[in-house]
């Protein structure tokens, strides 16, 4: 079982030149979760006081939910907080719990994908072995996303499989895939991960939401700009997150430098795409335990070194996606 190609720092760094990325800061991440959630309560009220503005305040929302599942993520890396204990429960319940996930279960999960990123072990390398499809397809997908198709596969069908599968190993049955694709058993155990083993703190949240929204005279916004931002923009910016970070790298298995890909975001890509610095993705792989908020001056350091010329770099998200649709169209492809 090998693991991924590794890079030591010393490798491209002196000391002092690594010293900055080392030291985690005890207030930026504990305000990175403020932030997130200060956007989505701006967006929420605009959304409120000037309904024509709802389209944009649900891609916003949208954005910052992914926002907080990049924050879990961060927490995964003990970045959120020195203090471990802060840092799990900022990542769990104000992050993990809000969009359905559980920091717990995905930490190791996590780590394993960093151990064997993009061999056939890393768990997530169902979300990029399928790439490049065609257009249609990824047309598809998306379409999939946005009509809350994927959301109520992950938040309805999901836990409900989950509960009949345990229910089969109760009774001493082998349980059976809910698909006859050869993928679907990785494909729902990625889900589950992600978005499925934390059911009953999730809807305890959103019930505690969905009251306050109530009392404060705007029950309808809980589910126009919360809820429907999680079932369509999210979905769909978390897919062109997966799709941008590894799909269509080649060379990983013996280039720590080919593990992910960067994609360069400009102001508008940051703010309904990839916030908390989420583009910078392989100098993430590169150094893993940098905080986030420090990857663009690593990308920058990087940039001044000869061996990092081999890093995959695109000039944004739409250049990802015509990377990732080279192919034609073909019979039995989602």
């Amino acid at each position: 079982m090998p693991a991924a190609p590794r890079l030591a720092p010393s490798a491209l760094f002196t000391p002092e030149e690594w010293a900055p990325f080392q030291t985690r800061s005890p207030w930026i991440g504990p305000l990175l979760v403020l932030h997130c959630w200060g956007v989505i309560a701006a967006a929420v009220v605009v959304g409120v006081l000037i309904p024509w503005l709802i389209p944009l305040c649900v891609m916003v929302v949208g954005a910052r939910q992914l926002g907080l599942a990049i924050l879990m993520h961060e927490a995964a890396h003990g970045g959120l907080s020195k203090n471990l204990k802060l840092n799990d429960f900022l990542g769990h319940w104000l992050c993990a719990v809000p969009v359905g996930a559980d920091l717990r279960t995905y930490r190791p999960y996590h780590l394993t994908h960093h151990r064997f990123a993009q061999q056939p072990e890393d768990p997530d390398l169902m979300l990029s072995a399928p790439f490049p499809v065609s257009p249609a397809s990824l047309r598809r997908k998306m379409i999939r996303d946005l009509t809350g198709q994927t959301f109520f596969k992950q938040r309805i069908l999901l836990p409900l499989a989950q509960r009949r599968s345990s229910r089969l190993q109760g009774d001493g049955a082998a349980p059976r895939s809910s698909s006859p694709k050869g993928d679907s058993a990785t494909q729902n155990e990625y889900e589950a991960v992600v978005t499925g083993r934390s059911v009953l703190p999730f809807l305890l949240f959103n019930a505690g939401l969905l009251a306050a929204f109530v009392a404060a005279g705007v029950g309808w916004a809980f589910f126009v700009l919360w809820l429907l931002p999680m079932a369509t923009w999210f979905p769909l910016v978390t897919r062109l997150r997966n799709i941008a970070e590894h799909a269509c790298v080649e060379g990983s298995a013996t280039d720590a430098f080919r593990a992910a890909r960067t994609t360069r975001a400009r102001g508008w890509e940051r703010a309904f795409i990839a916030p908390y610095w989420v583009n910078f993705h392989a100098e993430h792989h590169l150094f893993m335990h940098v905080p986030c908020h420090r990857l663009p001056r690593l990308h920058r350091a990087l940039g001044d070194k000869a061996a990092a010329a081999r890093m995959e770099v695109a000039p944004g998200y739409l250049a990802v996606l015509r990377t990732a649709t080279r192919e034609p169209d073909s019979a039995g492809v989602d």
